[in-house]
């Protein structure tokens, strides 16, 4: 997992968003494990604050946030930039399941809020430090629904399309003017998290443990590499909804959703 980012010398630090359960805790015991002092975020305070003890208080913090809110990304930002990051990953977000005439418009909203305005805000905030270091490393958490029409999760595909289009389009923007600062956006397909629970829903896909993501989101991350997609078996089918027509895309991903069960 290292790389010449890690043999400089310095102390590396990684803010972590949504880090209390699933792929953002994972990030965090894996980054911890190689000497990486790692800032903690979250709703659940209890969950970062065992995850803290775990680790051990001397290598990480915790800043709890409620990132819906535009001003708590901008004080959590203030926060966690004394700890003088370099790396940020970006991993907050959850899911909404359901026909778009009878999903709720609060929560929709509030999925927006998270998955789109305080992933742009802290990504820009961020970034700008990285950029006057001219060191460093972000990754933006999106999905490979981003890639496909989301039928019963409209608002959700259409937030992590969003991550991606605008990770895509920052990561030119830096290697056009040789920054050494690196982004790169993860697109997982099915993850055993509690984003199926959170989202009202249980999938009949069985998918990789949030550990064997995170170690080898991490990999890729060390290695440039852009657009991040674990397991062969996922790439294939991107690129397989990439060359369908729109309609047969999105019928397929209906399908499939269809499949899944609410959990009353």
């Amino acid at each position: 997992m290292k790389n010449n980012f890690w043999e400089k010398g310095q102390k590396h630090c990684a803010v972590i968003t949504g880090a209390s359960s699933g792929i953002g805790m994972e990030m965090a015991r894996a980054l911890n494990k190689i000497g990486c002092f790692v800032v903690l975020s979250g709703r659940n305070i209890k969950a970062l604050e065992k995850l803290r003890e775990e680790l051990g208080a001397e290598s990480c913090a915790v800043i709890p946030a409620d990132l819906p809110v535009v001003k708590n990304c901008i004080d959590f930002y203030a926060a966690a930039k004394k700890y003088e990051p370099d790396i940020l990953i970006n991993n907050a977000g959850f899911g909404i399941y359901g026909e778009f005439t009878e999903t709720s418009l609060t929560n929709e909203l509030e999925l927006i809020d998270v998955n789109i305005k305080a992933m742009h805000i802290l990504f820009k905030l961020f970034l700008k430090d990285f950029v006057k270091k001219d060191r460093g490393y972000i990754l933006n958490v999106s999905s490979s629904a981003g890639f496909m029409p989301g039928p019963l999760m409209t608002t959700y595909y259409s937030s992590k399309s969003y991550v991606i289009r605008q990770t895509v389009g920052v990561f030119t923007e830096l290697k056009a003017k040789r920054s050494n600062v690196n982004v790169s956006v993860l697109c997982p397909g099915p993850v055993s998290t509690e984003f199926n629970r959170r989202a009202g829903i249980t999938g009949f896909f069985k998918g990789i443990t949030a550990k064997q993501c995170a170690v080898y989101t991490l990999s890729r991350m060390y290695r440039k590499e852009l657009i991040i997609v674990p397991t062969i078996k996922m790439k294939a089918l991107i690129t397989a909804g990439k060359l369908a027509p729109e309609r047969l895309a999105s019928f397929g991903a209906y399908v499939l959703q269809k499949g899944k069960k609410r959990i009353e």
